[in-house]
């Protein structure tokens, strides 16, 4: 029985153009980085000087040298809460939760990792927002902090916060003040004088109310009784009867049988006599 052997004619170098297409479309996938929307990269050199901080990079697809390294960070507008203990100014503990909201510079994204880290949220921003939150706080009563100085101190927080981050490659745009915990004894007492300041108030304006409505009253009799005496004085026995005569007239013109006497009544006034 023959042997069939099959001649597999495999092209010199083959092999070796194999390895090197494998090894190029590796290389390829490692040059290559896609950043996402709303988030911008730099280049970290291995072979150079470290973080790039003349160039960031865009959203899109970008070919990196394969020794290099693009690190990628939010650029978008974020938002960071946390709760705080901090002082009032007379020494009172109080918690306060809040909400920041940030974004880094785009243009200077490789400036701020470099002298950051990566990691800036926690090496720069919760620092200056602690440090910003202590020092405004401080300014104020366990009263005005849980009542009608909320918007002041959100204005403040932010104002100090932009003032420490300033040259720091880091905007904050935005702070808001969610709530602040006082100790429960503390809280009682001033709810319950806010309670009885809002009772007086009411009160308060219930009498101003009322004494209004008396003086109203009052200038209302008044006039009436300047009328009435302007009218009096105005009233002659003349007019009077007049007056009379045109009533009666206007009487004795209706259907209903009656009788009229003139000059039968007091003053000579008519006197009508009917069955009505």
């Amino acid at each position: 029985m023959a042997n069939n052997q099959i001649d597999l004619n495999f092209p010199k170098g083959g092999v070796f153009l194999i390895i090197i297409a494998v090894a190029a479309i590796i290389l390829f996938s490692k040059s290559t980085v896609t950043i996402g929307p709303g988030e911008g990269g730099v280049i970290f050199e291995s072979l150079g000087k470290g973080i790039n901080t003349e160039k960031s990079y865009g959203e899109g697809f970008h070919i990196v040298l394969p020794w290099n390294k693009m690190i990628i960070r939010k650029v978008r507008q974020q938002s960071i809460s946390d709760e705080m203990n901090v002082l009032s100014v007379n020494g009172l503990e109080v918690k306060v939760n809040g909400t920041i909201w940030y974004e880094p510079e785009f243009e200077n994204l490789g400036k701020l990792i470099k002298t950051k880290g990566e990691d800036y949220e926690r090496e720069l921003l919760d620092p200056a927002i602690n440090a910003a939150a202590r020092s405004v706080v401080g300014r104020y009563t366990p009263e005005q902090l849980y009542s009608s100085k909320r918007d002041v101190i959100e204005q403040e927080i932010l104002d100090e916060v932009q003032n420490i981050l300033k040259g720091q490659y880091l905007s904050v745009k935005r702070v808001l003040v969610e709530d602040v915990k006082l100790p429960t004894t503390i809280r009682t007492a001033i709810e319950t004088k806010l309670k009885q300041e809002q009772e007086s108030l009411e009160y308060e304006f219930r009498l101003a109310k009322a004494k209004k409505e008396a003086e109203r009253q009052k200038i209302d009799a008044e006039g009436k009784a300047t009328a009435n005496k302007i009218l009096s004085a105005s009233l002659t026995d003349k007019i009077l009867q007049e007056k009379g005569i045109e009533a009666t007239l206007k009487l004795s013109e209706s259907p209903n049988s009656k009788v009229v006497v003139i000059g039968s009544g007091k003053s000579g006034m008519p006197i009508i006599l009917g069955n009505q």
